[in-house]
């Protein structure tokens, strides 16, 4: 999710980058994280169309694709992490393409994802856990010692609120795409929305969790 630092602010995302933190691309995985992130829906949908709509065929390719990704990673040793979860899902979309046979049942998985990420936002915003607190709590070590001050609470729980809007847009964008079987948008939307949107909601976040600026001392 969202990287942060390990100042003495810890629990404030540093997704802009600078000294305090890794930058946006970084916290999506580096360059070849937000290739990875996109790579495998341009390449199925580039063969979907080349191949007069072979979907099957397009899953398979883009799955190939995928396990080339990783395989750089481990080539560079480099982290495996963001390459192994993108194949994770790049695999189970093609298994189910193979199965139904319908193009647009390839992006089925990140539908899905999305809807269950915004439900679980919302929820955890509703019961006073943000789970975005708990994330960047595991992330940092802190652990859930930002729940004994209430103004992280409160923080963490408008934070969380911009990732509930990014999960529910992707889906009102993409959920009618795949419902008409837009297969072409469908991979355009997938793809236009997934790093940047995500890199637009990490900064988002920055901005609401930063601590204010100190005043600067009045003159002598």
């Amino acid at each position: 999710m969202v990287e942060v630092s390990a100042e003495r602010n810890s629990w404030v995302p540093a997704t802009a980058g600078g000294a305090d933190g890794p930058t946006i691309a970084e916290s999506l995985g580096g360059r070849l994280g937000i290739v990875e992130s996109g790579l495998p829906a341009i390449a199925y949908v580039t063969a979907y169309t080349a191949t007069g709509q072979d979907a099957t065929l397009s899953a398979a390719i883009a799955l190939a694709i995928g396990v080339a990704l990783a395989i750089a990673r481990l080539a560079r040793r480099q982290t495996v992490r963001y390459a192994l979860s993108g194949l994770a899902g790049v695999a189970l979309a093609a298994f189910i393409v193979s199965r139904t046979g319908r193009a647009e049942d390839f992006f089925l998985p990140g539908l899905l994802m999305n809807a269950g990420y915004a439900l679980a936002y919302l929820i955890s915003i509703l019961v006073g856990w943000p789970l975005l607190g708990v994330f960047v709590g595991a992330i940092t070590g802190q652990g859930m010692s930002w729940r004994d001050d209430p103004e992280q609470v409160r923080a963490y729980s408008r934070a969380s609120w911009i990732w509930v809007a990014m999960f529910l847009l992707r889906l009102a964008v993409q959920l009618p795409l795949y419902l008409a079987g837009a297969v072409v948008a469908l991979g355009v939307a997938r793809v236009a929305m997934g790093a940047p949107l995500f890199a637009i909601a990490a900064w988002l976040s920055w901005l609401l969790l930063r601590p204010p600026p100190e005043p600067e001392p009045e003159p002598a």
